[in-house]
């Protein structure tokens, strides 16, 4: 069975609609950042920090290649796995790819409280989400499918990417 593939921004449900969909269906669960860390030993926040952005993007690469082996799985990815459009064919090649999205604002309300957004640290945050949504926007657009999560509960989200998923399955 192919995987089901969360990408998106931080902050637009990937983990949480992610974990939701791998209970309902009985598929193992997988998260490229968790991988990273659990590889090198250090969390997302000290790798940023310690070896910058590109370091970082190089081992999510890795941690894509590795979950792109897996099959049956439901994977979510770091917000940043799409800026670089070869993570997303290597995802595709076993897997139907949904991005979640939401707008700057409502990103901006559930992240706001969270201390390990090296990304968003900016003297005005909404504005440097809008900014950095619209650099990743053609990319995100590469998904076989977009689901907005704004004003949509989790189980909603939930269901949508299911029954997507399914027809997608189905008809393929």
């Amino acid at each position: 069975m192919p995987n089901i593939i969360l990408v998106g921004f931080m902050g637009t449900g990937k983990t949480t609609v992610g974990r939701m969909i791998s209970r309902r269906l009985g598929m193992t669960y997988v998260d490229t950042d968790t991988v990273v860390e659990q590889t090198t030993g250090h969390c997302i926040t000290d790798l940023f920090a310690q070896h910058g952005e590109s370091y970082f993007r190089e081992l999510e690469s890795e941690a894509v290649l590795k979950v792109s082996d897996l099959d049956g799985h439901v994977i979510s990815t770091g917000g940043g796995v799409v800026l670089r459009t070869k993570n997303l064919k290597i995802l595709k090649r076993n897997g139907v790819v949904f991005c979640l999205t939401a707008t700057s604002e409502e990103i901006w309300k559930r992240v706001k409280n969270g201390t390990h957004r090296p990304l968003i640290n900016a003297p005005n945050p909404v504005e440097k989400i809008r900014d950095m949504l619209r650099e990743r926007e053609a990319n995100y657009a590469l998904a076989d499918h977009m689901i907005c999560t704004d004003n949509s509960s989790i189980e909603r989200v939930t269901m949508e990417v299911i029954r997507v998923f399914r027809d997608a399955i189905n008809s393929g």
